[in-house]
């Protein structure tokens, strides 16, 4: 079951906690504070895997996680940053918010974009210390990281994209043309599924073309999937327009597909065309075709099962076939991904200490559950001592 959709929550690192310590050692008295600082939580993050070619690993895993960034120690000794989490996708992943933000657009190889950046680690006792304060009995707590949910949703990375109503033949095109074995029988939507195939010039060139189920009118909104279908279009720079070629009213055909690929947008009803009218064979007459429409490169006439017309639509295909954009001059070009980074984090009004005999709030703090969610993720224990300005209580959570 080929799945091109996925919704999973991530859960970036807490930061560590900052340690609160004194240097212990013989003959040094009053070694002074050496609390280190906690270590920075783990990031989650999306990359690009070569290797696979839809959503469907993610299927039984809904919930990806960073690790927390360890404590710091005595003896200025810094804690570890947490173990970002990674997550494998295939080439053509968008990553989208709960708000419907664009997160993340993987179009490029290799490419890897941060989704949840981990909380902060607290500072220890020892960056605390001047002159008139020189025994600091507090350090900072971790902050803590981002949750969110996402969803992955692929569009395939292809030159060219078949397009047609179902029992154009688009699948044993596929087969005639790439190494594709998509399913091929005599009934309409045959294609449950997009496919991707490989095609292979004489001169060692590559293309890669997929097939989508077959459209039906009103697919743009939504009739037989099709807006779903649609989606793996869009990135393809050529339309291999599919249409039966044995019937008399191929410009209708052509007219009913063109009409959805205008009303889904995304560029589809601007993208170059070429016309192929398939199951020649099954006519001895040419069916008329008398479309004129700038898009269209070629109008081609084959037959998937005698063979005829495949090897000269083959050359047409590579000849007519766009080019990829490629860097000019000696600007590198960057993979096209975008990248989320969180709005940077005010100061805190309130800080949470961790101190010797429990937690102190130094600041502005906020009131009712806003503080007991704060002193939460803090780590605050039922009974443990908590210091707000100059009141001093035993915390029940």
């Amino acid at each position: 079951m080929f799945h091109d959709r996925v919704r999973i929550a991530v859960r970036s690192g807490r930061g560590g906690d900052g340690a609160l310590s004194f240097r212990r050692e013989k003959y040094v008295p009053k070694g002074g504070p050496d609390g280190g600082d906690g270590g920075r939580g783990g990031d989650v993050l999306v990359a690009v895997d070569p290797a696979l070619r839809d959503l469907s690993a993610l299927r039984g895993r809904r919930v990806f996680a960073a690790g927390r960034g360890g404590a710091g120690q005595g003896g200025r000794r810094h804690g570890a940053d947490g173990q970002p989490a990674e997550i494998r996708v295939p080439l053509g992943t968008q990553v989208w918010g709960e708000s419907g933000e664009l997160v993340a657009d993987l179009v490029a190889p290799g490419a890897r974009s941060v989704v949840a950046r981990g909380g902060g680690g607290g500072r220890g006792n020892a960056r605390f210390a001047t002159s008139t304060r020189q025994a600091p009995r507090f350090a900072e707590t971790g902050l803590p990281g981002e949750e969110r949910m996402l969803e992955l949703r692929l569009k395939l990375v292809a030159d060219a994209a078949l397009a047609g109503l179902p029992n154009a033949g688009k699948s044993s095109l596929l087969r005639r043309i790439s190494n594709a074995t998509p399913k091929v029988a005599d009934y309409p939507f045959t294609t449950v599924q997009p496919v991707l195939g490989t095609v292979e010039s004489f001169d060692g060139a590559q293309l890669t073309v997929v097939d989508v189920p077959g459209l039906i009118e009103g697919a743009a909104t939504g009739v037989g999937l099709g807006h779903e279908f649609l989606a793996h279009l869009e990135r393809a720079r050529l339309l291999i327009h599919v249409i039966d070629g044995s019937e008399g009213d191929a410009d209708d055909r052509f007219r009913v597909i063109d009409r959805e690929l205008a009303l889904y947008g995304a560029g589809l009803d601007e993208r170059p065309q070429i016309v192929v009218l398939n199951k020649t064979d099954l006519s001895p007459d040419q069916a008329p075709f008398g479309v004129d429409d700038e898009r269209i490169l070629a109008v081609k006439r084959v037959s998937c099962v005698t063979g005829a017309g495949i090897e000269e639509l083959a050359r047409t295909l590579f000849a007519l076939c766009p080019a990829a954009p490629e860097p000019s001059g000696d600007e590198v070009e960057l993979p096209e991904f975008l990248e989320y980074r969180p709005a940077p984090r005010a100061r805190r009004p309130f800080r949470i200490l961790r101190t010797d005999r429990g937690l102190r709030v130094v600041g502005a703090p906020p009131e009712g559950d806003a503080l007991d969610e704060a002193l939460r993720g803090a780590g605050v224990r039922k009974g443990m001592l908590v210091e707000i300005g100059d009141e001093e209580l035993e915390w029940e959570p």
